[in-house]
């Protein structure tokens, strides 16, 4: 669903509110979380607007002031745009979990294998501590995608994994 402009948008909270209602009322609400998803992709095909080492997590200064947070990468500025919304929005207590982040290796603009990488190698890295906004706690995060998807239309898309498709890995990361 897109919810820019989307009439359909302001009937997602109220459904969310009902399902997550229903769930308590089984006594199931340490079981089961009520989510949606938003799509935070960026237009790669206009660099002179996104500073690439902001996305990599690579820049040495603070990019973006916003009031008192200063943002060096781009993955904090979007999520922090997102809890400001839900503050807005009189959500201030949830919280984000970002469902699928990643760096294609080929087929389009800054789709290298050692930007993929250094973004990986990063992202792995830093959200263990959190976002300006939200110092200190860790986002549940989700590497996209586990392997490469040759079946995919050609360009980026076939090219997000962290195997290849014959399973041999694209990159060298640690967990831990």
């Amino acid at each position: 669903m897109k919810y820019t402009g989307d009439a359909n948008a302001r009937y997602v909270l109220p459904a969310m509110q009902n399902m997550h209602d229903a769930i308590v009322s089984a006594n199931l609400q340490g079981q089961i979380k009520v989510s949606t998803a938003i799509d935070t992709t960026l237009c790669t095909d206009n660099p002179q607007s996104i500073d690439l080492n902001c996305a990599l997590f690579t820049s040495p200064e603070v990019v973006v002031q916003d009031g008192q947070y200063g943002y060096q990468n781009l993955f904090d500025a979007l999520l922090d745009a997102l809890y400001a919304a839900l503050e807005k929005a009189g959500a201030p207590n949830l919280n984000i979990a970002v469902s699928e982040s990643g760096w294609s290796s080929e087929g389009g603009n800054a789709a290298t294998v050692g930007n993929a990488g250094t973004f990986y190698r990063n992202l792995i890295n830093h959200v263990k501590q959190g976002t300006p906004r939200r110092s200190g706690r860790a986002l549940e995060t989700y590497l996209f995608a586990m392997f490469d998807e040759n079946l995919k239309a050609a360009g980026i898309e076939q090219h997000f994994g962290l195997f290849l498709p014959d399973r041999q890995p694209k990159y060298h990361l640690t967990f831990g």
